[in-house]
């Protein structure tokens, strides 16, 4: 380097040039770890002097995530072999955390005698930086989303959370719902009051009335002292009654008496209390049918029903499968300490093909369990839980002929026919809007066995 050299053994002037060059950092050690080179680009990633890095241990230099676990350089020494692109985080002489990637060699000299080890490391801040904004394109709270269907949730959710009305928020257990809610919450003028999760389902009716509407001393054996209820410790805020459709029917009459007249009676209590708080409703069941059925009471449901928002389940919103575990991966990094950059193209596969029967929940879980075997780097397909491994999982033919399969097929044709329709059934102009070319269209027309009318799609005064 420009000021010191690991040994004569090193070539010279034009090394130097082009070390001292680059955007990459570079440092050298040797068999003690000590730092025997460092240049300009990498006095500048860390913002340490190499006056101040020479000599010195390089984990007192790099603070590294990796120099406490899986080093790349320790396991080059080892192994010797390389490593390229391995991710971490170093911590610079401002005590910020930068992401890098690292790739080491050994340092050899011409007899091919080791000296030590080589590191080159690379500043992603950029590109964090810019992945965080394309990720906050498809953020609403703390839900991301690429599907059609949560953007338009997404685009009319603020207009929600600005009004008073009374929502309810229906999907499949996993998919969401409280996050949901917690967006409208905090999108509120309500957002700087207590915003309180309850699970109706979970509670006998005794239990849940007196934790919603709170008891006065003596309403009870051993009730001691009056005890606020939700609706009185969220005042000026938001209550989410989830899985109200486990409600049973007498306390729905209890919970529409609050939503019509906005007040609620404590447990012993002689009077009445106000109940300034805005009330979101989630279920996992769908209930229309429940009313239809009489086990949910239909005046209770246009109550809580002014504005419906449906979740999608996860397996018809897979393009946001990538999203999420780009999620959850920096959420378990930061929470362990880990540095797993992301999954291989199998393992993304395996979980493309899975239908999630416990939506985002399961996701996340799955990934949690590739944390546990697979400490840094990428996820394999190995490290997911057994039934991933399948032979199902491993058959692209047995994958083809499946259920994701005939729905992609079945999107496909639908989007065609759709895209026809709206250009008049001009082959040319619907391959155009479809961004294919004209053959490429005929032969998924033939090969989706879509059936056209007989049209010359030529014909501006054609509306067939």
């Amino acid at each position: 380097m420009a000021k010191k050299n690991i040994s004569n053994d090193l070539p010279g002037n034009t090394t130097e040039i082009i070390l001292e060059s680059i955007s990459d950092g570079v440092f050298t050690v040797d068999h003690n770890w000590h730092i025997t080179s460092f240049n300009k680009a990498a006095e500048e990633i860390t913002g340490i002097l190499r006056s101040e890095a020479i000599d010195r241990p390089c984990w007192e230099v790099f603070r590294s995530n990796m120099c406490e676990g899986d080093c790349a350089l320790r396991r080059t020494m080892k192994e010797k072999k390389s490593f390229v692109s391995s991710s971490t985080y170093i911590i610079n002489s401002h005590k910020k955390r930068i992401p890098i990637t690292v790739s080491t060699s050994l340092l050899k000299n011409e007899n091919g005698d080791v000296l030590g080890g080589v590191e080159t490391f690379r500043d992603l801040s950029l590109v964090e930086e810019l992945r965080k904004e394309l990720t906050a394109r498809f953020q609403m709270g703390d839900m991301v989303s690429r599907s059609p269907t949560m953007q338009k949730i997404f685009h009319f959710l603020p207009h929600v959370a600005e009004s008073e009305s009374t929502v309810l928020i229906q999907g499949e257990t996993g998919t969401g719902k409280e996050l949901l809610a917690r967006a409208i919450h905090n999108l509120s003028p309500r957002k700087d009051k207590p915003f309180m999760a309850i699970n109706c389902g979970a509670l006998p009716d005794s239990l849940l009335e007196s934790e919603l509407f709170g008891y006065n001393a003596g309403a009870f054996t051993n009730a001691t002292k009056d005890k606020p209820g939700r609706f009185e410790v969220a005042e000026g805020g938001t209550i989410l009654l989830d899985e109200i459709g486990d409600v049973s029917p007498a306390f729905q009459v209890r919970l529409l008496r609050v939503l019509e007249d906005g007040e609620f009676q404590p447990l012993g209590a002689v009077k009445t209390q106000k109940a300034n708080v805005r009330i979101i409703a989630a279920t996992n069941k769908n209930l229309q049918h429940l009313v239809e059925r009489d086990d949910f009471r239909q005046d209770l449901f246009y109550r809580i029903n002014v504005v419906n928002l449906n979740l999608p389940p996860l397996r018809e919103r897979k393009e946001d499968i990538p999203l999420l575990i780009n999620r959850f991966i920096n959420k378990l990094n930061k929470l362990k300490q880990r540095a797993v950059t992301d999954l291989d193209r199998e393992a993304l596969k395996s979980l493309i093909n899975h239908d999630f029967p416990g939506n985002i929940r399961e996701l996340e879980n799955i990934i949690e369990h590739a944390f546990i075997l697979c400490p840094n780097g990428l996820i394999m397909r190995s490290h997911l839980p057994a039934g991933f491994n399948s032979d199902t999982m491993k058959n692209p033919e047995m994958i083809s002929t499946g259920k994701l399969e005939k729905k992609l097929k079945v999107t496909e044709a639908q989007t065609i026919v759709d895209t026809l329709k709206e250009n008049n059934y001009n082959r040319l102009a619907a391959a155009r809007a479809l961004g294919m070319h004209k053959s490429t269209l005929f032969r998924k027309i033939k090969k989706l066995k879509i059936d056209l009318p007989n049209v010359d799609g030529r014909s501006k005064h054609n509306t067939s």
